[in-house]
């Protein structure tokens, strides 16, 4: 495996003091792009090096629609992760948008990541995201996920095929689930961004507003309580959001998107058992999120062909 290439000095240096010695110490800032098929384990390898859980995780493919932001800062300086969808064969205009935003982000990395669940065989999938990440002139990684599942004689043969391929600077095997190989990988990180000044401010963890990250907190628990096609047709939608005048907990209405009425009968359940399981699973984790207090209310509403309608798409993506 080849060494990573040195990164040319930014514009402007930034740089802190190392009080012990009083010497100067340059920081390094930059985006790292985590790209790859759907299911390869992005959102909870990005969930693991930032230290939070900003991103929903679940073990269905598209989980995550949205470029995700997450802002890591200590004192070596500030990594901006790109959390992408998984490329895929787009069958809906909302999937479109979503491979879309995942190529977009490749284009923008200091650093791409291209992420490969390290359990499946080599596929066309695979070929297809050498092809893609190949186009990215910035500094490429291959991360080999989900290695506690692999025998060592099975992983090895899976990191000759990337090497051979002489695309990627590192190549990197982790298991986001445990953490095994990640303090390597943001090593590897860290060495291969550019100097400079943080992004952004020190205190921000994401870009994301309140109400995204309260829809994504909520379609996490239906990905998490359903099953079949029924997460792939839902979307969740803020409808209303209100503060309390001291400030101590907020009432959140959310609209639970399906497109068929079908669908909307297994949400809401018998006597709406379901829905009421749901919505006490996110109100307690959005009071975690959120700092305080949460009264949520949550409604179905039967929305045919949503996935390709721009209006609903915009407002959601």
């Amino acid at each position: 495996m080849a060494a990573m290439s040195p990164m040319p000095p930014a514009t402007v240096s930034a740089l802190s003091i190392d009080t012990r010695g009083l010497r100067q110490v340059k920081t390094r800032s930059g985006i790292v792009t985590l790209a790859g098929r759907p299911n390869a384990g992005k959102s909870t390898l990005m969930n693991r090096l930032l230290g939070e859980k900003l991103a929903i995780v679940s073990d269905k493919p598209q989980t995550t629609r949205h470029r995700l932001v997450g802002i890591l800062t200590d004192e070596k300086g500030q990594i901006v992760f790109y959390d992408t969808p998984g490329v895929h064969r787009p069958l809906h205009r909302m999937n479109r948008q979503m491979v879309r935003h995942a190529v977009d982000a490749m284009g923008e990395g200091d650093i791409v990541c291209l992420l490969v669940d390290a359990t499946t065989p080599f596929g066309s999938g695979d070929a297809y995201m050498l092809e893609l990440i190949q186009k990215s002139s910035a500094p490429r990684i291959a991360i080999l996920n989900k290695i506690d599942r692999v025998k060592k004689p099975d992983l090895l043969p899976r990191i000759g095929r990337y090497a051979e391929t002489e695309i990627f600077e590192q190549i990197v095997p982790v298991s986001a689930l445990t953490g095994d190989g990640c303090d390597r990988l943001m090593e590897v990180l860290w060495q291969g961004l550019p100097e400079g000044e943080p992004l952004y401010d020190a205190d921000l963890y994401t870009l994301h507003p309140e109400r995204f990250l309260a829809a994504e907190t909520i379609r996490e628990k239906i990905l998490l309580t359903t099953r079949n096609e029924l997460p792939f047709t839902t979307a969740v939608v803020i409808e209303k959001w209100e503060e309390a005048e001291a400030g101590d907990h907020a009432r959140i209405y959310a609209c639970i998107l399906v497109e068929k009425p079908g669908q909307k009968a297994i949400l809401i359940g018998r006597k709406g058992e379901n829905i009421k399981r749901l919505g006490i699973a996110a109100r307690r984790d959005l009071q975690e999120l959120l700092g305080r207090r949460v009264h949520l209310e949550l409604f179905v509403r039967h929305e045919p062909g949503w996935r390709e309608d721009r209006r609903l798409l915009a407002e959601i993506l």
